[in-house]
């Protein structure tokens, strides 16, 4: 019996009848789900006879939700995208299942992504509030009393900053002045800096992702990563990385089992490490026609 269980016309038109409506699941074959793997782990791996006897299915679970939240990090294709426009206050807020981000970048007229840089010349810091005898101030319970915002935020996204002091009276952006040595100044400029994108820089503790003023109302893309365990509809695993995931439940259960021969565990770990890396040069995608074209563009004196 096949696994495809919908006839060609049911996969393209989807419950409504119509294509491409938003109810379909084109593409879904390649991915396996969270419960498909669960089953097929317990009939291979676990019963008599089998290198493991007995097992409860949530223990299962369990190592099969941390391998899809391992993997995700740097073997599975998780990578998610959000697209906002910046308003006055130059910030974003960073999705409710963000763990890492990708790349910032910003969109031109012609739908070209231009890559934001991240900063390591601001912050925000929290701000306590001072009397004018520079003493901090206290609340009704003796707790100090701390501002809204920073000045360095506030000064970051007003473009207020000046390090040259003879340039006066300059009226730069944010992201020009950070990497202001411009007008003959720009010998030894750090790469990072020798570009007019904008920069940003994320407050972790606060969720929030903040922008030089020169992003304000630009179309900005936030590409980040997820551990994959969000919704249901995440907790897939792709068919390329289906194998190593057995094989680091398996190897998840024996090593945290008392009575574990130690040459088992250490068999099942090496199978792990050998399935993810498998895993990882099939997600990869690298195809033989892409690398002969990347070699042959060695050979040129002009890289585009």
């Amino acid at each position: 019996m096949g696994l495809i269980d919908q006839t060609q016309e049911q996969y393209y038109e989807g419950p409504d009848g119509v294509w491409n409506s938003g109810d379909e699941n084109y593409g879904s074959y390649q991915f396996t789900s969270i419960n498909d793997v669960i089953n097929n782990f317990m009939i291979a791996y676990v019963g008599e006879d089998k290198i493991i006897s007995k097992i409860k299915r949530t223990d299962v679970a369990f190592y099969a939700q941390r391998a899809i939240a391992e993997f995700s990090f740097d073997t599975l294709p998780s990578e998610k995208a959000l697209e906002i426009s910046i308003g006055p206050a130059l910030y974003m807020i960073l999705p409710q299942d963000y763990v890492n981000h990708v790349r910032f970048s910003w969109t031109d007229n012609n739908g070209i992504e231009r890559i934001i840089y991240p900063t390591r010349d601001t912050s925000n810091p929290t701000a306590a509030t001072q009397d004018n005898d520079f003493e901090y101030t206290f609340d009704n319970d003796g707790n100090v009393i701390y501002a809204n915002e920073s000045t360095t935020l506030a000064r970051f996204n007003s473009g207020y900053y000046n390090p040259v002091a003879n340039l006066d009276n300059s009226n730069f952006s944010t992201g020009e002045l950070i990497n202001l040595y411009r007008y003959g100044r720009r010998y030894g400029l750090s790469p990072e800096h020798a570009q007019g994108n904008g920069v940003f820089y994320i407050d972790k503790l606060k969720g929030i992702a903040h922008f030089s003023s020169d992003m304000v109302n630009r179309i900005v893309t936030l590409k980040y990563i997820s551990d994959g365990l969000g919704t249901d509809a995440e907790m897939m695993i792709h068919k390329f990385a289906e194998d190593a995931i057995y094989k680091y439940i398996a190897h998840a259960v024996l090593a945290t089992r008392a009575n574990t021969q130690e040459y088992l565990v250490q068999r099942y770990k090496k199978e792990m490490v050998a399935a993810r890396r498998n895993a990882k040069l099939r997600l990869s995608n690298l195809k033989i026609s892409e690398i002969a074209q990347v070699m042959r563009n060695q050979s040129k004196w002009i890289k585009h």
